[in-house]
């Protein structure tokens, strides 16, 4: 007697065939409209060829067998769709197998035939069995639940989550959980229990610091080079300093300062990411490590090793040094410390969830609190250069 083997979530057991059926991975709606369409063409390919001399429908069969030919040369494996398969088999399944294997066809014709079996025995499968509810679908909260534990838990297989459904009272079977990761795309464990670059920087951005130096013109000519720092958890933006000659002295000094607001400010942090900028003097990592924060070289020439800084100085162009002519070193310290302010105070940040990195952002006003008009104020910074929306008090 034959036994019926443990089949697993992803495959199903005909009883007929006694044989394991693979299920494609396009939606059945999916392929039946495909092969709608690939039926479709096909019919309108032979009412094309009908008014066609059979001298002409030989070259074009002969033309047609030699790309064929060709393609058979290049391509090493051939991958058809299921739909395809469908077409194939219904097409050449009444030709002979002698008149199959002169055929210059791109598999072999036990395969078609083989394809044309699969198709028979699945449709005797269907049609023999019983009409009967299927199990009802899983509550939606429930889903939502074994998806967040997923999510929340990358070490966590559909056992271990089934597990932790169970002590919560929630009855399901083991191989619904399973079904539920699978369609949303969520694969074992083994394959999600990694730690990614994204995470890692993330759980470790209350320590990390980053810095860079940039460049600006003043009308006259002269080239000023600003230090600042940002801070990858809040996102705080700290200008050091500028100056036209960035020498040792200037730029250790400047390591001093920021220590010293570091620890004004309660920061405690452990790692500063910058380039291999020649700027930066020994003096410059000995200040920090004097403080436990230990210095991080990026690669050469890879400045996506320091992104978050790259997106800072990019903003700083796009949104004051490209609309600012500046005069000298002096103005330009001064349109920097106004768009510290504007950037750390009020400036919306995707990453913050639109909150700025000093101010969180205020309670949602409910619909029975809904003004019938907003009175919202505009504060102009650098001239109207930066503009700031506040509600009036």
């Amino acid at each position: 007697m034959l036994q019926r083997p443990a089949a697993q979530p992803w495959q199903k057991w005909n009883h007929r065939a006694h044989c394991r059926l693979a299920l494609p991975h396009t939606s059945i709606g999916g392929v039946l409209l495909r092969l709608l369409y690939l039926a479709l063409t096909s019919m309108f390919t032979l009412l094309r060829l009908m008014p066609i001399s059979d001298r002409d429908k030989d070259a074009e069969i002969l033309a047609l067998r030699h790309q064929l030919a060709v393609l058979q040369r290049q391509t090493d494996k051939r991958k058809l769709t299921w739909p395809d398969r469908a077409l194939l088999a219904a097409l050449l399944h009444r030709l002979p197998r002698a008149r199959l294997r002169q055929l210059p066809l791109i598999v072999s014709p036990d395969t078609v035939l083989r394809w044309h079996r699969e198709l028979l025995r699945r449709r005797h499968a269907k049609a023999s069995r019983p009409k009967r509810p299927g199990r009802p679908r899983t509550v939606r909260s429930v889903r939502a639940l074994a998806l967040r534990l997923a999510r929340a838990n990358p070490s966590w297989g559909y056992r271990r989550i089934h597990s932790e459904l169970a002590t919560l009272g929630i009855k399901v079977a083991a191989a619904t959980v399973w079904n539920i990761l699978k369609e949303h795309g969520i694969g074992p464990a083994p394959e999600r229990d990694h730690t990614t670059w994204a995470a890692f920087l993330r759980s470790q951005a209350q320590a990390i610091l980053a810095a860079d130096f940039f460049e600006t013109k003043t009308l006259s000519g002269a080239t000023l080079h600003v230090l600042a720092v940002i801070e990858h958890a809040t996102r705080r933006v700290r200008i050091l300093g500028a100056t036209a000659h960035p020498t040792a002295v200037w730029v250790t000094q400047l390591a001093r300062n920021m220590v010293m607001d570091l620890q004004d400010a309660g920061i405690n942090a452990k790692f500063l990411i910058r380039d291999r900028d020649g700027r930066y003097p020994a003096s410059f990592d000995t200040v920090l490590q004097a403080e436990s924060v230990k210095v991080v070289q990026t690669g050469v020439r890879i400045p996506r090793m320091n992104a978050i800084t790259e997106r800072w100085v990019r903003s700083c162009r796009t949104e004051l040094l490209d609309r600012t002519l500046i005069w000298n070193q002096t103005h330009l310290l001064h349109a920097l410390r106004e768009y510290e302010t504007f950037y750390n105070e009020h400036r919306p940040h995707r990453t913050l969830a639109s909150a700025a990195p000093l101010h969180p952002l205020p309670e949602p006003i409910t619909e029975p609190d809904q003004p019938t008009h907003l009175h919202v104020h505009r504060r102009d910074h650098l001239g109207g250069l930066l503009h700031e929306y506040r509600h009036t008090a």
